[in-house]
Parts: C-alpha cells; sequence; structure tokens
C-alpha cells in the first residue's frame, strides 16, 4: 500500500481514524483528495473524475434511479486533538470525527462493497465547506461540471446524529446601518448619536415573533436575531455611525428574494440610513416525499427531523435534486477541541446505508 493509502478494506470505523490522521484544513486537502482518488480507482466498478480537490466516482449500470451520496473532506484547524484517539468505550476522538470524516468514511466503504447496487450511485468528496461560500467545492463542482451531480436524490452525510434530518434553512445576513453626526460628547445637543438611533431596531428584533413553518411533516422554526453591533469613535465622541448585523434563519418554503423583502418589511419604519445584504444561500425542502428519500427513511429508521442550519443540501435543491442529511456524527461536537464520534454509530450508519443500497 503506497504511503498515505487508505485501506477500504477496513470496517468505518478504523476507516475513520485513518482519514482523521491525515489532516486536512480547509484549503490544504490536497493529500487527502489524492488518496480518496487513488483508493477509487482500485475499484473496476466506478467511474473516477476529478475536479481540482474535489473527486467524484460514479456506478454505470444502467438503473433507473441515480442516487448521490456526499461529503467534504476539510476540516476545521486542529485544536490540538491529532491525531485521534480510540478510547476504552469504543469513542473515537480527534479533529474531524464528527464533522465530518466519519461519513466520509462510510461513503468510502459503500462504494467499495456495493459494487451492484439498486440504485446508480455517484460518490462526491469535496474541499472548502467550512470556509466562504465561493470557494466551496461543491458549488464549483455545480458550476462547472453539473451533470457531475445529476440525480434524483441526494444524501449529505453531515452529522446528523444517525438521524435524517430533512432540507435545510435558508440564512440571509444584513447590515443595518444607522447615521448620526459627530459631537464632543461634553456637548451632546450638538450631535445625533447613531448609537442612540439604533434603539428602535433592537426593540423591533427583540419584540419580533418568529414564524414556524410545517413542510414534509417537519417543523423549521425561523429565527431573526442581531448577531453583532458596532459603533462608536472614541470616549468623547458622540458616533455618527452604527452598524448592526442582522442574521435570518428562515424556512426553506421561500426563496432568498422573499426573504430579503421580509427583512426590509421588518424594519420598513426604523431610521435605518442604509440596508446592505452581507451573506445570503437558500435554503432547501426536505423532498421526503420522493419515493427514494422514503425507502431511504425506512432503511434507516428513526423519525426524520428539520435541519435546524444551512448545509450543502441546499446546492442540490437549486439541481433540482431533493436531498437530505444523514451522518453518524454529533452536530453538537462539530468543530470542538473535544470532537469525537461513537463508533456504533459509524458502523450503525454503514450498515444502514448498505442494507438500503442492496434491500
Amino acid at each position: 500500500m503506497p504511503q498515505n493509502g487508505l485501506d477500504l478494506e477496513q470496517d468505518a470505523a478504523l476507516l475513520t481514524a485513518q482519514l482523521v490522521d491525515l489532516p486536512s484544513e480547509s484549503g490544504d486537502e490536497k493529500s487527502l483528495a489524492d488518496a480518496v482518488e487513488a483508493a477509487l480507482r482500485e475499484l473496476p466498478h466506478l467511474t473516477v473524475l476529478r475536479y481540482g480537490n474535489n473527486v467524484v466516482a460514479r456506478t454505470e449500470l444502467g438503473r433507473s434511479e441515480r442516487v448521490i451520496l456526499a461529503g467534504h473532506l476539510d476540516t476545521v484547524p486542529a485544536a490540538d486533538n491529532l491525531p485521534s484517539r480510540l478510547d476504552e468505550d469504543g469513542v473515537l476522538w480527534g479533529c474531524g470525527t464528527s464533522d465530518m470524516k466519519a461519513g466520509v468514511a462510510v461513503q468510502l466503504r459503500v462504494a467499495a462493497t456495493v459494487p451492484e447496487p439498486n440504485r446508480d450511485l455517484t460518490f462526491v468528496f469535496y474541499d472548502n465547506e467550512e470556509v466562504e461560500a465561493h470557494l466551496n467545492g461543491l458549488g464549483r463542482l455545480a458550476k462547472a461540471h453539473p451533470d457531475w451531480l445529476a440525480g434524483q436524490f441526494a444524501v449529505l452525510l453531515e452529522p446528523s446524529d444517525g438521524q435524517v434530518e430533512g432540507g435545510c434553512q435558508g440564512t440571509l445576513r444584513v447590515l443595518l446601518r444607522m447615521a448620526g453626526q459627530r459631537a464632543h460628547s461634553a456637548r451632546g445637543w450638538l450631535g445625533e448619536n447613531a448609537i442612540h438611533a439604533a434603539q428602535p431596531v433592537l426593540r423591533r428584533l427583540a419584540d419580533y415573533q418568529p414564524r414556524r413553518k410545517v413542510i414534509d411533516g417537519l417543523e423549521y422554526r425561523e429565527g431573526l436575531n442581531a448577531v453583532r453591533i458596532e459603533g462608536g469613535v472614541a470616549g468623547n465622541v458622540i458616533p455618527d455611525a452604527c452598524t448592526v448585523t442582522v442574521n435570518y434563519r428562515y424556512a426553506p418554503d421561500i426563496g432568498e428574494d422573499e426573504a430579503l423583502a421580509h427583512v426590509r418589511e421588518v424594519f420598513a419604519d426604523c431610521p435605518v440610513a442604509e440596508l446592505t445584504v452581507d451573506d445570503s444561500s437558500g435554503g432547501a425542502l426536505p423532498g421526503l416525499s420522493h419515493p427514494a428519500a422514503a425507502a431511504f427513511i425506512a432503511a434507516v429508521g428513526g423519525e426524520p427531523r428539520p435541519k435546524y442550519g444551512w448545509t450543502d443540501v441546499s446546492r442540490f435543491s437549486a439541481l433540482g435534486v431533493p436531498a437530505v442529511n444523514y451522518g453518524p456524527g454529533d452536530p453538537n461536537l462539530a468543530h470542538k477541541r473535544d470532537e469525537r464520534v461513537e463508533t456504533e454509530r459509524v458502523l450503525h450508519c454503514e450498515a444502514a446505508l448498505r442494507a438500503w443500497l442492496l434491500g
């Protein structure tokens, strides 16, 4: 086996440890992408494609349906939590264990051990998920090679604690700027305090009643919150500018334009000098009514939950591919210094996907 070669014959828990011990912080995924590509090219039933540090592998069996299994290769920067460590309780500790090298290990095991699935499969391993959206490998693949991502259903193996999480919320971040007039604080009546002008905005946020929306039996809970406030010049100056950053998390039954229109309406009568969009990503419908989704839920078990947060299922939704989140990691442990995953959950996820694809 070549140096850093991945052993796809070992179970998904052991493979997770091997993946974790190949560091791949965002922007530095090449070594891991090389290892994934090399391992997949050893499997004769797959066609392997490469675009940058993104690797795609496909079966070509002529099945009536194609399913995509996707996961990102990158992690956040390590926090003195490498190499991996397996404790006596079967818990694997280390950077990326939960988010999401356990999911990637499951993908690789399915790719290696299910050569004749009941649906054609596309495996997508992509880079730069943990950083700015314009760097996201799945997004760049969607622009450069949308045909590589064609399918009827997708499973994103993001950490979901072994439960199906349908769709995802959309997210909109806006900057609300209040204007004032500078003056010496000893003669404050000569100025206009921009920080004080933010009070109506903060009051509106405090009084806001977020919507709850049920889609495909899943209840999405929205939220509109201030996440940052900036203002002030010096200890003796009445400030002439104040900016409140507001994040709107919304149910996937509305699009980005509707979300922005709603936020504008909420603050329409507030003294906002300027409203600027800082970031926007649409949500994704759960797609649980699709036959492949229903079969998937029946195979893996449990009650589907809504995804509170944004994931790359949104990118599949934009391509017309219904998608769910399903992975062995606990999302509450992602990015933590004590990040970890229960190996039993990794093995269960591997077995559940195999049963679905062979049933």
